[in-house]
């Protein structure tokens, strides 16, 4: 069974997760300019979610940054390869997506990058729906927006 908790930004092993993200994204975007508008920090992040195996091992991270007073952006969404596919991402969003409704947030929005057909097709099939680009996205060549009211 998959343990979901929150922890501080800083925490080794979300941290390990979110190196682990970059460096599979810097491969495949070819460079490590993929990411518009400002990095996510524990200044900025509401929440930070990780996913553990039953021997404690990192398997997933996502978090929440908040953007208006009814809305958050879901940051750092990323699951380790080995357990894609286990459900562990759908757990995941579902443990975020609760946890705004907890804090009064109506609507998440979110950006993957174009080349990233694998969460274009898990957004969807959870129920988001592209939007066009928005705050510093706009005008981005690599990315793709969606949005979901909860």
């Amino acid at each position: 069974m998959t343990t979901i908790e929150e922890r501080p930004w800083d925490d080794p092993a979300g941290a390990a997760l979110r190196k682990a993200q970059r460096a599979e994204l810097d491969e495949r975007y070819g460079s490590d300019d993929h990411e518009p508008g400002t990095a996510p920090t524990a200044a900025d992040i509401d929440l930070f979610l990780v996913a553990s195996a039953p021997d404690g091992t990192p398997l997933a991270c996502g978090a929440l940054r908040r953007l208006t007073g009814t809305s958050a952006e879901i940051k750092r969404m990323y699951v380790v390869p080995a357990s894609r596919g286990s459900g562990v991402a759908t757990a995941v969003l579902r443990a975020l997506e609760a946890a705004a409704v907890t804090r009064g947030w109506t609507t998440l929005r979110l950006e993957t990058g174009t080349e990233q057909p694998e969460a274009i097709r898990f957004y969807e099939r959870e129920g988001y729906t592209e939007i066009p680009l928005f705050g510093p996205y706009v005008g981005s060549t690599l990315s793709v927006c969606y949005e979901r009211t909860l």
